[in-house]
């Protein structure tokens, strides 16, 4: 027999061993369904199903394996509960148990395959968990680190004398201090560069010794989950810093450089979570069509910008602007960074087919009402959400372009189809941040010749209501100033600009025809739009922020 003929052979009883395999699967889920039937209950097959990984802990894998059964989702005090056999005596008394804790059950049939399929979610949860070190720092400790450290300045003189074991606990804790959103070190030829980002912005804060810096990348290593002995791939990993009040998740990367190994962490802050819309920087006209906007039950709603600008950041306050126990909320995100109480949150796993095209579409068949997806990267997952916004679910979600206009074009790029676009949208959003002026130093003055002509020029075109009254050329703005109370900057936080455009009968008719960019922007302006760039200036006069700080961030 030749070896062509074998191949052929081979190949046709590999084709032969698949239909068979298919088909026994095909039965296996039969079986299910009319148990299902027979039970009165819903059949689902869990290869389809979002799985929420925290809904899962709620009864222990011994407990899962014990009741033939798994928690899979969770709204509220409802649970979404797999079993094989409502009948079974151990499923019974697990059930019995979960209602004295006080929730409500929504029982769905399942087969042992599917079963199984969720179990293994346990030992992705596990292998997840062995990825990411807690590190027990006290609070205690941390308080009194940071009573020390009152500026970059104090913290660059504890620095120079600590030994490498207690390095991390006073970055941490000076990070939190001045709060500083990523640690960065950068190994250079003679020494590692230490840097801190302060609102947005890269501050030197030592170049110490590369002696000792192979024991702390090992310790951060270590803690993060990720492989000591490797240092010629990029990789990435997490650690929590546990302390009673709450946890610090600390996002690690580390990077091979010519001189070494760079690491950035960056610091998630739980306080960012919790920021209502009204927290967020938007103009009172702005905001109330934002709350009008999330008052709808159908429809998208995007936000746009790149990376950094703070656009998760306002997802997630618009999803507790609309949270409540008669609405169900998904999301799918990459990662999930924070948690919010009553939502049910899923974050992508590529190795396991999680995508976010594929994961949205599981969700849909969850009977959500409101949709947060963490970004729009592609065709499909554009595709799908323009779909789930136009049958019933209001979707939030980002895109990186420049502006509000140009999500248009980006969508169409995308393979979108105008008519698809025009009534999917409802409204799109565009935002930067800027650092906000030390209310300690700033300094009062009549502003620059150079800031009145641009604000003349930039704001012209905007209501008396919107830009105030009176002359700009004697305005009195506000410029930064130096102190220790802002680390010398002259500023001290930051605060969101935005620019806002509603989808209306006009803007569908021109999105139908695929414009441009300036096009779009054009009719945008023209319908009242208060762009980024007056939105920043309309701060400045505000006191909030300077006209530099302004031109730095969003440009003429």
């Amino acid at each position: 027999m030749s070896t062509l003929t074998q191949r052929r052979n081979q190949n046709l009883e590999r084709e032969l061993d698949q239909k068979i395999q298919s088909l026994r699967a095909e039965g296996v889920e039969e079986g299910a369904k009319n148990r299902a039937e027979k039970f009165g209950l819903l059949y689902l097959n869990l290869k389809t199903f979002p799985i929420d990984a925290s809904a899962l802990s709620i009864i222990s894998e011994s407990e899962a394996h014990a009741g033939q059964m798994a928690v899979i989702a969770k709204s509220g005090h409802t649970l979404k509960v797999a079993v094989l056999n409502p009948q079974n005596t151990q499923t019974q008394r697990i059930l019995e148990n979960l209602k004295n804790d006080g929730y409500t059950l929504a029982l769905v049939l399942v087969s042992d395959t599917s079963l199984a399929f969720a179990w293994r979610r346990y030992q992705f949860k596990k292998e997840a968990q062995t990825d990411v070190g807690v590190v027990e720092i006290k609070e205690a400790e941390l308080t009194e680190l940071q009573s020390r450290i009152k500026d970059i300045a104090d913290l660059k003189e504890r620095l120079v004398s600590l030994p490498v074991s207690q390095v991390l606990n006073v970055l941490v804790a000076g990070a939190l201090k001045i709060r500083a959103s990523d640690i960065h070190f950068e190994p250079e030829e003679d020494s590692i560069r230490l840097r801190y980002r302060l609102d947005g912005i890269l501050y030197d804060v030592i170049s110490f010794s590369s002696a000792g810096y192979s024991q702390l990348l090992s310790r951060i290593k270590l803690m993060s989950g990720l492989k000591i002995n490797v240092h010629n791939i990029p990789q990435d990993g997490r650690f929590t810093i546990r302390q009673e009040t709450s946890d610090i998740e600390v996002r690690v990367s580390i990077l091979p450089g010519a001189y070494g190994e760079n690491i950035v962490m960056r610091i998630l802050d739980p306080v960012a979570i919790r920021q209502q819309l009204e927290d967020l920087g938007m103009g009172s006209d702005t905001l109330k069509t934002v709350k009008r906007l999330l008052k709808k039950t159908t429809g998208a709603i995007l936000t746009t910008g790149p990376t950094g600008a703070g656009k998760t950041t306002t997802l997630y306050a618009f999803v507790k602007y609309v949270n409540s126990p008669d609405v169900k909320i998904i999301t799918i995100e990459d990662p999930v960074e924070y948690h919010i109480q009553g939502i049910s949150q899923t974050q992508i796993d590529d190795v396991a087919g999680y995508t976010f095209a594929s994961g949205l579409r599981s969700i849909i068949r969850q009977d959500p009402d409101i949709i947060l997806v963490g970004e729009i990267r592609d065709a499909e997952t554009a595709e799908i959400s323009m779909q789930a916004a136009l049958t019933g679910h209001l979707v939030f979600s980002t895109l990186h372009t420049n502006n509000a206009a140009g999500a248009i074009p980006r969508l169409i790029n995308f393979g979108i189809k105008p008519v698809i676009i025009a009534p999917a949208i409802n409204a799109i959003m565009a935002q930067r941040l800027v650092r906000v002026l030390c209310n300690k130093c700033k300094k009062k003055g009549v502003i620059e010749p150079t800031d009145a002509e641009l604000m003349k020029e930039q704001l012209a075109n905007l209501s008396p209501d919107i830009r105030g009254q009176g002359q700009v050329e004697r305005v009195e703005v506000y410029y930064p100033g130096k102190c220790a109370e802002c680390n010398f900057t002259g500023y001290q936080g930051r605060i969101g600009v935005y620019e806002l455009f509603e989808i209306d009968d006009e803007v569908e008719k021109i999105i139908l025809a695929s414009p441009a960019i300036s096009e779009v922007e054009a009719l945008a302006k023209k319908k009242g739009m208060v762009t980024l760039l007056q939105d920043g200036l309309l701060k400045v006069l505000a006191g909030e922020t300077s006209v530099e700080e302004v031109l730095r961030v969003i440009g003429k």
